[in-house]
């Protein structure tokens, strides 16, 4: 009896072949029997030059994949009933790989992974150290600076895959730019090849070299960074400070707070809910021997305002965990009140703080929600203080394919209170 050429199925209509995608791991020694049976058995391979030159001997028709995924997808699509198609991807095909693009593109229902080891998993095996929980970046066609720097201050150590545009050297002088040292980077170049080769270097000395494609980067945060070497300065950027996910007043808006807390020396100064500590890190510039004291509930962000103190050398401030408005009556008499979290307790918070506040006091409060707006103003009106709000809207510029676009930043509302001396009169 004959076969059939195509498999049907109970309607009979043709089954639907499926794609099966092969991580190549560092390269051709990387690859079990098993995938090697997959890709023999190829009508169709795809893959980029550097992987299908392994199997220029292959029968397969071979269909090579450049900077327009699109175009290889409508390939695939066109020739995918007639043969069977393997695509080959380098390391893992769902790491940064094209996997999860063929599986939006056919469904996970048509599409096969065929795992191997991933180049950032070789890395750390070169270096010898756990990647458990380190933050990876790709910089493959993104524009992700902004995830960089953001992961720059968060973590002590992150992976970047570069690509020859964004180079083990440009990412050096882009760090040095922005944050000074502080880092030090292995650059892994060519694994899995003859000419691989991986070593550490100082970001100077990183920014000056050449590195062998393709390569990626391990980023460690030095014992003794630059930032810990640091004076503050006003309006500092975020990126000196440690913060969790963003949780900082923006370095913009920062400086302008701290004009409205009109700061000077011998002043206690109280920054309540103070998250990473910014403000009052920053406030060290204009005290002199005063004292600063930032309180915020959550231990983890306690142990950053430490973490940032010491970065910055600031030796006159005490970070204290506590649930506001509780353990006030315990710390020294304020000068200043700078509010900078609060949210639904904002006016309890508000109520017990200024009742520590020396004569012609100043409170400040930070705010992004319009009913708190109303509310503290209101309530400080109240109190006897006399009151001015200011808006604050930050525009950023962001890094665009041809040029720079201005990427806002949410609204804060600072409101300003000074305390009335007798008779009316404010200092």
């Amino acid at each position: 009896m004959m076969k059939a050429k195509t498999q049907k199925t109970r309607n009979n209509r043709p089954k639907q072949r499926c794609i099966d995608v092969v991580g190549m791991g560092l390269g051709f020694d990387d690859l079990t029997p098993h995938h090697r049976r997959i890709i023999e058995q190829a009508g169709i391979l795809v893959g980029g030059k550097r992987l299908l030159a392994f199997f220029a001997d292959a029968p397969a028709e071979k269909k090579a994949i450049g900077k327009d995924l699109n175009e290889v997808i409508a390939y695939i699509r066109r020739r995918m009933a007639r043969k069977s198609i393997v695509v080959l991807a380098s390391g893992d095909p769902l790491f940064f790989g094209i996997g999860a693009k063929l599986i939006e593109a056919f469904g996970p229902e048509r599409v096969t992974i065929h795992p191997n080891v991933s180049a950032v998993a070789a890395a750390f095996a070169r270096i010898k150290e756990s990647w458990s929980g380190v933050r990876i970046l790709s910089l493959h066609g993104r524009k992700t600076e902004n995830d960089l720097f953001r992961a720059l201050a968060e973590e002590e150590r992150i992976a970047v895959l570069t690509d020859p545009e964004h180079s083990p050297g440009w990412l050096a002088r882009l760090i040095l730019g922005r944050l000074g040292d502080g880092f030090r980077m292995a650059v892994m170049e060519a694994l899995g090849t003859a000419a691989e080769r991986h070593g550490w270097y100082s970001l100077e000395q990183a920014a000056a070299g050449k590195f062998a494609e393709p390569n990626l980067v391990v980023l460690k945060r030095g014992s003794h960074p630059a930032a810990a070497r640091r004076r503050p300065v006003l309006g500092a950027p975020d990126e000196w400070f440690d913060h969790h996910r963003g949780l900082i007043t923006k370095s913009e808006v920062r400086a302008v707070t701290l004009a409205k807390l009109r700061l000077e020396a011998g002043q206690v100064v109280w920054d309540l809910g103070a998250g990473s500590g910014s403000v009052a890190v920053e406030s060290s510039l204009f005290i002199g021997k005063g004292r600063i004291v930032a309180v915020e509930k959550d231990p983890r962000r306690v142990e950053q305002i430490k973490a940032n103190a010491r970065r910055f050398a600031v030796r006159n401030l005490r970070a204290v965990q506590a649930v506001l408005p509780a353990g006030l009556a315990r710390l020294p008499k304020p000068d200043r009140i700078f509010i900078g979290g609060g949210g639904r307790d904002l006016l309890p918070i508000l109520a017990e703080s200024v009742r520590h506040l020396k004569p012609d006091g100043i409170v400040v409060i930070n705010t992004v929600l319009l009913q708190s707006v109303h509310d503290a103003s209101a309530a400080l009106q109240r109190l006897g203080f006399a009151t001015e709000m200011v808006q604050v809207q930050i525009h950023r510029s962001e890094s665009m394919p041809s040029s720079e676009r201005l990427q806002a930043m949410n609204p804060v509302w600072i409101i300003t209170a000074i305390r009335k001396a007798e008779g009316g009169r404010r200092k």
